[in-house]
């Protein structure tokens, strides 16, 4: 089933000096329970292809469909709430909230009640290979390998069927970045997710079931 699907986008912006042409007419689909990594070297526009399928930024020709739906016509900050969860290469995890806190943070947004909430999270943090002394510990009392298991448990929460990550390996050493990639490829079969992930590394873009590779704003190649 197709989750996602971008028709003939664009999108460019201004500098001092010259326009940007930072997305060209891309077309793309994205199926549930497979995994997607789109490449490509810096400024080739996948970081900006990130930002449209997330809703963060609107093509300016072009359209994106969610499950058939205008994502221009959608609430785009319900979007990611309750449907695209978004991953972060700095993880983004809130400094003054634990672990636990910072998963239980979108299932009390969406007025689930505390002791629920604290519930599903723990069973979140521990789906994502975490024991329960992280539940309690802050963001800057782990690990970077930790805290982005702890971002991936929080974009889970937001339930959905998609994730996307921008980067998500790229602070992380070798074993991190293997349990991440191996975590991110579960979530895509076992939860029937979309998971699209940007990266310039050809190890994580190996274990994806599609590879979708950018250049110069275009999408030149898929396999």
């Amino acid at each position: 089933m197709t989750i996602l699907k971008a028709e003939h986008i664009s999108y460019s912006y201004r500098t001092k000096y010259q326009t940007i042409e930072a997305v060209r007419d891309v077309s793309c689909k994205f199926d549930a329970g497979k995994m997607y990594a789109v490449t490509g070297e810096s400024g080739s526009g996948k970081s900006t292809l990130l930002s449209m399928l997330a809703g963060l930024d609107l093509p300016q020709s072009g359209r994106i469909y969610v499950q058939g739906k205008d994502l221009a016509a959608m609430d785009r900050d319900r979007y990611r709430r309750e449907q695209a969860s978004v991953v972060y290469q700095a993880f983004h995890l809130f400094p003054l909230l634990t672990a636990l806190e910072n998963v239980m943070f979108p299932l009390e947004l969406k007025k689930v009640k505390k002791k629920a909430a604290a519930e599903q999270a723990k069973e979140l943090i521990r789906q994502v290979g975490l024991s329960e002394k992280t539940f309690r510990q802050f963001p800057q009392m782990m690990s970077g390998g930790e805290q982005q298991r702890v971002a991936i448990a929080r974009a889970l929460a937001c339930g959905g069927n998609l994730l996307l990550a921008d980067e998500p390996t790229g602070n992380l050493d070798t074993e991190n970045e293997q349990h991440i990639v191996k975590l991110l490829c579960q979530q895509s079969r076992e939860r029937n997710y979309a998971v699209i992930v940007i990266t310039h590394n050809p190890e994580v873009a190996r274990q994806a079931d599609i590879i979708l590779k950018m250049r110069d704003g275009r999408l030149v190649d898929a396999c």
